[in-house]
């Protein structure tokens, strides 16, 4: 079983550094690099821990699920077999792991979400990034996200705080990534009103291309555990 440790300190320099020693790659075996370490990835039996030792997230080794299997299952995937759909299209893997309180976003409703989240680069082996910890604890990212017809879309407000650990440390052009919108579509944004009741929770692997602006060009793809929660008014 093969355990990751946190790196407490992830500079940007270091993505950029990344990037240039993968200038003699051409972008064709780039994007072949990152489907093996995402394959490697999926059947490894994976525990991310921080450097006290505590275990952040036990990934396990993922059992992929067609997106037919996702739809008659109800828009589910079973924990107990470690289930993550894969979306062919983007190549983005999904595990639902609480579906969360409240409802799903309607057609032509906008909601603003509070997002904390644990960012793991698969093809570097390692914790590039969390806001799951005191230091970003009173300023997490904050989306306006909004349902058009089913298309969702979503900007960082940074009026509120100046934007969470994603936005101040990769200033993601295009707005939110978007391998953070494709679980809007399944999950509930609310709050949480009772103690038998969480807010909604996800794992994703993210590809380069459905990613924030420092994966898509340096090419590698993450795995996500994030949160979603309905900001109050």
């Amino acid at each position: 079983m093969k355990k990751i440790h946190l790196y407490t300190t992830f500079l940007l320099a270091c993505t950029f550094l990344f990037a240039a020693c993968s200038d003699d790659e051409t972008y064709a075996e780039q994007k072949e690099k990152e489907r093996k370490a995402i394959n490697s990835f999926i059947r490894r039996n994976v525990i991310l821990l921080s450097e006290e030792g505590d275990t952040i997230c036990d990934v396990g080794r993922i059992n992929p699920i067609s997106e037919a299997t996702f739809e008659a299952q109800d828009s589910t995937t079973d924990l107990a077999n470690n289930e993550y759909v894969l979306f062919k299209s983007s190549g983005i893997y999904m595990q639902i792991v609480r579906k969360g309180a409240g409802e799903k976003l309607r057609s032509g409703e906008s909601k603003r979400i509070i997002c904390r989240f644990v960012e793991y680069n698969i093809l570097g082996d390692s914790i590039q990034l969390r806001s799951d910890v005191p230091f970003w604890g009173t300023n997490p990212d904050i989306l306006d996200v909004t349902n058009i017809s089913g298309s969702i879309s979503g900007t960082f407000n940074t009026l509120i705080n100046n934007g969470g650990a994603l936005f101040q440390t990769y200033h993601p052009q295009g707005g939110v990534p978007r391998g953070w919108l494709v679980p809007l579509s399944y999950i509930n944004i609310g709050r949480q009103v009772n103690p038998n009741e969480g807010i909604a929770k996800v794992r994703l692997i993210v590809p380069h291309s459905e990613g924030h602006s420092a994966a898509t060009t340096a090419v590698y793809p993450c795995f996500y555990e994030i949160t979603y929660q309905e900001m109050r008014d």
